[in-house]
């Protein structure tokens, strides 16, 4: 009996210990650590299209090792598309059923749903042949579609459904085009002799470029697969199809010469519309200008509207006239301010009754002839004081204005809507979570978007548009459950200006209060929300911060501001007693990776950096990269570079942002990252940094991988992927370790 109770005992504590263990909470479990292994494999949707009935969404969805093996040496030719790959699904929205439509990975180059909702048209590629399929959504089944024609699919291809659904409107290269634009690459990128001259309109890379973007307009029927040619080899810029599928309205585009300054006198544009009962009628609507002819057509497609100089246009596709609906609404924005308001267009009403303007006070609500506007949403006086607001979407019946709405100092995100009769703000969804790609379905009540939790890879969901029954639609992901997924903070801290900014802080993985780490600083611009970054959160596992910080790059002197905001946002978590203020480190790709050399020219705090892929010299850079044209030059004088000036007017500054200049000033061990096929930021660019360090004695380390592109490893062989990942882990671990002693 002692026995037979003994043995009943230790069963019984030997069964709780069993389901202790197995109904034990997720957290008290032991998670893996995200390694690069795992970086390879998360997923990144992005949804491609919804049916207007909302009953299906096509997704697609891929991982950086689809992204792995791009033959970067072909960029620009116009006959080599390059495998990025990626996997298509289609979901239902009512069952929640996913279907995967292509079989694995595969080059997916556009898609569009039909009007019947029912069928998706898709071009893949076959290596480097262009293919179109047609897949039923209701029987689940892919098959190619052959258009009878002896013209090859242009791979940059949209696809434009006919409204009845008969038809199907894609570009077609004419015959000889591949024999021709083959000869132009080549010619230009290997000679053997290459000539360009100042007296012709175009750069050589220029034509290049030129030559991909022609192709003849063709529709292509959907029953008979019949094919009619609608224009010659063209420059289509966009086309606007009616709902009585009568016509095509086709903006064609003419370059006139290689454009340095992103102006709008490098090219001209005119309108036509081609019948389609009849192609070899035409009529000219509007005739070649220089002005961009950005134009908002209604849903009808009969009217379309403009904004020029503060002022909106209409006009109807049988009249010459041109209405301006803002006339006589010019009033002063201020009583004693003598500056008129100046209005955009911003959308149609379902209808195409009236439409939708915006002004520096806010939405005016006004009819197509003019007579009749409203103010329906009045701009608070501090914006800076309200949660950002940007417009998605206003309902059929008029009433409803539909915002994401992201607060300017907190997490809180989401959807809110404005009832235009009470003029109510009602929240849909505000928290802490994070939303992207909002579609609405044309005809039906169903929202279609995407969802994370802070540091989480998107999931797509759908709802009703009071997002009051929301559904996840995908689980990619739910393998990182398994992982160590850091916790983020977003902090606030001033620059050395005295100006508020942000920044997006990732946790060691095993972070333990109290306890002092080492930070790494992963800078490029400005950051603010939580986003999942594969990048922080390996470094993150290696029990390391990762501080994502902000910047205020001022124009004309730009360089400054990353030595103003980085530094200070890691004195306030020093401050704080996070982190150990001798081993810092601070990285960045390409435009990061130019602030990390011009910020350890202009301090020494830095333990380590890391700069992939960024120019180090914004003299040599500015004819660095020649299969981008002239890209170099405009981002200098005109964009993200700020600098303001051409080389010419202020020399002074070109020469005080290019680091290399200064790399007698350095202290930090650098190392350098680069692809041998990058084009954007050519690997010669940062040869002169390693070249300038080696010369003066400072230590410095340059890889450059011979068959990867921009972002180095990262944008190689799965090889150069896991040697760029120990590498840089070595980096740390040597410069880190090193201060300790």
């Amino acid at each position: 009996q002692g026995y037979f109770t003994m043995s009943r005992i230790l069963f019984f504590i030997l069964l709780a210990g069993i389901l202790s263990q197995t109904h034990q909470p997720a957290y008290a479990q032991e998670l893996k650590t995200f390694t690069p292994d795992q970086m390879l494999e998360v997923e990144n949707t992005n949804i491609t299209g919804i049916t207007n009935d909302g009953r299906f969404a096509a997704v697609t969805s891929s991982s950086q090792r689809d992204r792995l093996g791009i033959d970067h040496f072909k960029f620009a030719d116009p006959t080599y598309v390059q495998q990025r790959k990626s996997r298509l699904y289609v979901l239902n929205t009512e069952s929640g059923e996913r279907n995967e439509v292509t079989d694995g990975p595969t080059v997916i180059q556009a898609s569009a749903w039909s009007p019947d909702n029912r069928t998706l048209a898709v071009i893949l590629m076959d290596k480097q042949r262009v293919t179109l399929h047609m897949y039923d959504a209701e029987r689940n089944r892919l098959r190619e579609f052959k258009p009878k024609t002896d013209l090859e699919i242009a791979s940059n291809t949209d696809l434009n459904w006919m409204p009845d659904g008969t038809g199907l409107m894609l570009s077609l290269r004419v015959d000889g085009w591949r024999a021709k634009a083959d000869s132009m690459y080549t010619s230009t990128n290997d000679g053997p002799v290459v000539i360009q001259e100042s007296d012709k309109d175009f750069l050589a890379w220029d034509r290049v470029w030129m030559q991909n973007d022609q192709s003849v307009l063709a529709l292509v029927n959907t029953d008979s697969r019949q094919v009619t040619e609608l224009t010659d080899e063209v420059i289509i810029a966009s086309l606007n199809i009616p709902e009585d599928g009568s016509f095509v309205a086709v903006t064609e585009e003419f370059p006139l010469k290689t454009n340095y300054t992103r102006s709008d006198d490098a090219s001209e544009e005119m309108m036509y519309t081609i019948s389609l009962n009849d192609p070899a009628l035409r009529d000219t609507l509007i005739s070649r200008t220089e002005k961009s002819l950005n134009l908002d057509w209604d849903p009808a497609g009969t009217s379309w509207a403009w904004t020029e100089e503060g002022k909106v246009f209409i006009r109807h596709i049988a009249d010459t006239a041109v209405t301006e609906i803002t006339a006589d609404r010019y009033e002063f924005i201020e009583k004693e301010d003598t500056t008129s308001l100046k209005f955009s267009f911003s959308r149609w009403s379902e209808s195409g009754a009236s439409m939708l303007l915006r002004s520096e006070k806010g939405y005016h609500h006004i009819d197509t002839a003019g007579t009749d506007m409203e103010l329906v949403f009045e701009f608070p006086e501090d914006e800076n004081s309200e949660p950002r607001l940007n417009l998605m979407h206003w309902s059929d019946d008029d009433r409803y204005l539909y915002f994401t709405s992201s607060a300017r100092d907190e997490w809180q995100r989401g959807m809110v809507r404005y009832d235009i009769e009470t003029q109510e703000m009602e929240t849909l969804m505000v928290d802490d979570q994070l939303y992207s790609d909002w579609n609405f379905a044309e005809d039906a009540d169903v929202l279609l978007f995407e969802r994370a939790e802070g540091n989480h890879p998107y999931e797509v969901y759908v709802s009703n548009y009071e997002l009051s029954d929301l559904r996840q639609l995908t689980d990619f992901n739910d393998w990182l459950s398994e992982y160590k997924i850091p916790e983020t903070e977003l902090i606030q801290y001033m620059d050395v200006d005295g100006d508020t900014l942000y920044g997006v802080l990732y946790y060691p993985a095993n972070y333990e209060e109290g306890k002092q780490y080492p930070l790494i600083a992963y800078i490029y611009e400005n950051f603010f929300d939580n986003s999942f970054n594969a990048l922080a959160n390996v470094l993150a596992n290696r029990d390391y911060f990762v501080l994502r910080p902000s910047v205020d790059l001022g124009l004309g002197y730009p360089g400054e501001g990353w030595v103003k905001g980085v530094t200070t946002a890691i004195n306030k978590l020093m401050e704080r007693g996070l982190v150990d203020g001798s081993k810092l480190g601070v990285e960045g790709i390409s435009y990061g990776g130019y602030g990390t050399n011009l910020l350890i020219t202009q301090t020494d705090r830095f333990a380590a950096a890391i700069n992939n892929s960024g120019k180090v010299n914004a003299i040599s850079f500015l004819g660095d990269s020649p299969k981008i044209g002239t890209r170099n030059y405009s981002a200098a004088e005109v964009g993200q570079d700020r600098i303001g000036q051409t080389f010419w007017e202020a020399p002074d500054k070109y020469v005080a942002h290019s680091a290399v200049f200064f790399a007698d000033r350095i202290t930090t061990p650098l190392l350098i990252l680069s692809g041998e096929g990058d084009w954007n930021v050519p690997a010669d660019n940062q040869r002169e940094m390693y070249y300038a360090l080696r010369r003066l004695g400072k230590e410095v380390k340059w890889v450059n991988y011979m068959d990867a592109g921009h972002g180095a490893g990262l944008a190689g062989t799965e090889e150069d992927f896991y040697h760029q990942w120990e590498t840089v882990f070595d980096w740390y671990e040597k410069h880190f370790e090193g201060e300790e002693e």
